[in-house]
C-alpha cells in the first residue's frame, strides 16, 4: 500500500529541490534603487508581486513602485540588505516550518491567514500580508 501511495504522489512533491532565490540585480540611480529582476524573484517564491512589494516597503521603511518588470525604491539601499529581507520573507511566508519545502500557499480562513504546505499538509498561522 505504501508503494501505491508513493506512486500516486504528484511529481512536484516527490522531487527534492532546494529553493534558490536569485540575488537582487540592480543599480543605484541618483536617490533611487532599481531592482531589475523583481518579477523573477516573485516567480521563484511563488508569491504575488504586490505581497512581496508591501513586505519590502514595510521592512525597509521606504516607498517603492513596480514599473513594468522592475522595482524602484525611493532611496539608496544596499543590495545585501534587500537580499536579507527577501530571505526573511521566504522564511516567514514561503518555506514550510515542518518539512522545509517551498511548496506552500497562503490561504485565508476565518479572517486569518495560514501557510499551507502542499508537500506535508501542515498548516501554520502567519501574520497578515494584506
Amino acid at each position: 500500500m505504501l508503494e501505491a501511495g508513493i506512486k500516486n504522489l504528484p511529481k512536484k512533491v516527490q522531487e527534492i529541490r532546494r529553493l534558490e532565490i536569485p540575488k537582487v540585480k540592480g543599480m543605484v540611480e541618483g536617490n533611487k534603487t532599481i531592482v531589475n529582476n523583481f518579477l523573477q524573484i516573485c516567480d521563484v517564491l511563488n508569491r504575488s508581486k504586490e505581497s512581496l512589494l508591501k513586505y519590502l516597503q514595510r521592512e525597509l521603511a521606504t516607498p517603492a513602485i513596480i514599473d513594468e518588470n522592475r522595482l524602484i525604491f525611493g532611496r539608496k539601499l544596499n543590495s545585501s540588505l534587500i537580499n536579507d529581507k527577501i530571505g526573511q520573507f521566504s522564511r516567514e511566508f514561503v518555506i514550510c516550518q515542518e518539512c522545509g519545502k517551498s511548496d506552500t500557499e497562503i490561504i485565508e480562513q476565518d479572517k486569518a491567514q495560514f501557510l499551507k504546505c502542499q508537500a506535508c499538509g501542515s498548516k501554520k498561522t502567519i501574520k497578515a500580508l494584506k
